[in-house]
């Protein structure tokens, strides 16, 4: 008999309790205190290569900065919420944080929205999930905060650099506490 994706995800979580939001929101801020100086890492090193400025910095330190500290995020977020399988989920989100970081890079023509896609991506393999979550709602939160991070790098670029770091988690949290609150009063949702 073939298991479906629900029932392998069933099964794998028997007996693990859900994650009590306290705690998601402990693992969603210390992997975004670990993520923000690899986001400003690599910023600068984005901005000295596209600058002409021959005083610019180097910015081969800072781009291989902020890339191996991106590793470290994904395992802070994955066994602070501890998900289940975390080296699984930390392998595939940085696979998922490359395939959706670097193409949503190229498309939107600026590094920021990129990251914040890739991390966001990311960061939906690596935070635990527990029964009652949506990945579909997770979906939706990633591209809700994509879509703002490009139009207010276009409106507002100093408040979309400033607060871009915080939303990559961030929107997973709000996401799954919206899918709780859904199940708990169902009639509340329109």
């Amino acid at each position: 008999m073939k298991l479906g994706a629900s029932d392998r995800r069933a099964a794998a979580m028997a007996g693990v309790a859900p994650l009590p939001p306290r705690q998601k929101w402990r693992a969603i801020l210390l992997a975004t205190l670990v993520f923000a100086p690899a986001y400003w890492a690599l910023l600068v090193g984005a901005v000295s290569i596209a600058s002409d400025d021959a005083d610019a910095p180097v910015a081969t330190p800072f781009v291989a900065f902020g890339l191996a500290i991106i590793p470290f995020v994904f395992i802070v977020l994955a066994f602070v919420s501890q998900h289940p399988r975390a080296p699984a989920a930390v392998a595939k989100a940085m696979a998922l944080s490359l395939v959706v970081g670097i193409p949503m890079t190229a498309l939107a023509a600026d590094a920021v929205t990129g990251l914040v896609a890739g991390m966001a991506a990311g960061g939906m393999a690596a935070l635990r999930a527990d029964l009652d979550h949506d990945q579909r709602t997770r979906a939706v939160a990633v591209v809700a905060v994509v879509v703002f991070v490009y139009v207010t790098l276009r409106v507002a670029p100093g408040l979309a650099l400033l607060i871009a770091p915080v939303l990559p988690f961030t929107c997973l949290g709000v996401a799954d506490h919206l899918t709780e609150r859904r199940a708990v009063h169902p009639e509340t949702t329109g």
